[in-house]
């Protein structure tokens, strides 16, 4: 087992110490710091994107090669954490803690730390871990004049003005595989430079705003659906991502619960709770917006869009795409912007 401390006194600082300690080879491109480590140590990357007002976005796809612990040190720079795991595991505990305790596939964390303490991240052995982890420096965040803080239990509140890092706090999250979608969709973002940056802040906010209501959700003791134990619902997930991924698949109820091993009542309740849809309205819903994209970035015609989604008639397809977004599926084409082309 190697342990590894990190006492970076910055944001900026933070990537120069896990080169320092792990290797790799560090590359920049408009406020985003890649680090990229292929070696004994570990196989993977490690990004930095800088925000206004303090907050900060670190995104880890990591496999280490033999169990690492990552002593982190807060020192001055004491930020505000908010983690999603996204895929694998790790666990956490804080130095005054004898145990750790397991952060799992779809899990959150969020933690803060006195001063003076000492934060234990420790990567398991050939487990491959891509996780989300937004640091907010408070004293800088409080001064966004839309930092409103009034809407936060006290507790949360109390932790977003402790600017002298005076108390220790740390909340671990149920399942929330709703998250999963919006943290994947910031790591996916393909669009480049300023408008790249643009795109994941606003996304950043928002799951901000998740980890704060799954936090207040769990504080009030609402539960995960009675029906579904928590590998019945990554089931539902799985189909609800192979959905999206072929939306023209003639999908059924009977078969999908087939497929998985889900009775069809499990499949409803599933579906209602991670997308408030039932599994047909799920189904319209995903064939719908891959429609829509289709008509903004293809030359496809609208009988090729109809038929390109899964649906058999285009009379159908107009009267609940107009119902969806208040527009028929010509009237969306004329309003798109006709690219310009650049010599």
């Amino acid at each position: 087992m190697k342990e590894i401390l990190i006492s970076a006194n910055s944001s900026e600082n933070v990537i120069d110490q896990f080169k320092d300690k792990i290797g790799g080879e560090i590359s920049e491109d408009w406020g985003e710091t890649v680090l990229t480590v292929n070696n004994n140590i570990a196989r993977g990357s490690i990004r930095m994107i800088h925000f206004d007002f303090g907050i900060h976005l670190l995104i880890q796809k990591m496999t280490y090669f033999e169990d690492v612990i990552f002593k982190v040190d807060p020192s001055d720079y004491n930020p505000l954490r908010f983690i999603y795991c996204l895929k694998g595991e790790f666990l956490h505990k804080f130095g005054i803690h004898k145990e750790e305790k397991l952060v799992e596939q779809f899990q959150s964390l969020i933690f803060s730390n006195k001063s003076e303490g000492v934060n234990y991240l420790h990567y398991k052995k050939d487990v491959e871990v891509e996780s989300n982890i937004i640091q907010i420096e408070r004293k800088e965040f409080l001064q966004k004049k839309t930092a409103k803080l009034s809407s936060l239990n006290k507790q949360l509140k109390e932790i977003f003005t402790d600017t002298n890092h005076e108390n220790r706090f740390v909340h671990h999250g149920m399942l929330n595989l709703k998250m999963a979608d919006f943290v994947e969709e910031l790591h996916e973002t393909k669009t480049k430079n300023m408008t790249r940056i643009l795109k994941m802040e606003a996304k950043v906010y928002e799951i901000i705003s998740m980890h704060i209501q799954e936090y207040s959700k769990q504080t009030k003791g609402v539960p995960l659906p009675t029906s579904l134990v928590k590998s019945e619902l990554k089931k539902v997930r799985e189909l609800g991502e192979k959905i999206k991924a072929s939306p023209s698949v003639d999908y059924n109820l009977e078969d999908l619960s087939a497929e998985s091993g889900l009775s069809q009542a499990k499949l409803q309740d599933g579906f209602k709770f991670l997308h408030t849809k039932t599994v047909t309205e799920y189904i319209r819903h995903v064939r719908l917006e891959s429609a829509r994209h289709l008509l903004r970035t293809t030359d496809l015609n609208i009988s090729q869009v109809v038929y390109t989604i899964g649906f058999t008639s285009r009379s159908y397809f107009s009267k609940i795409f107009k119902e969806k977004y208040g527009v028929t599926p010509n009237q969306f084409k004329k309003q798109i912007v006709p690219k310009v082309m650049v010599a």
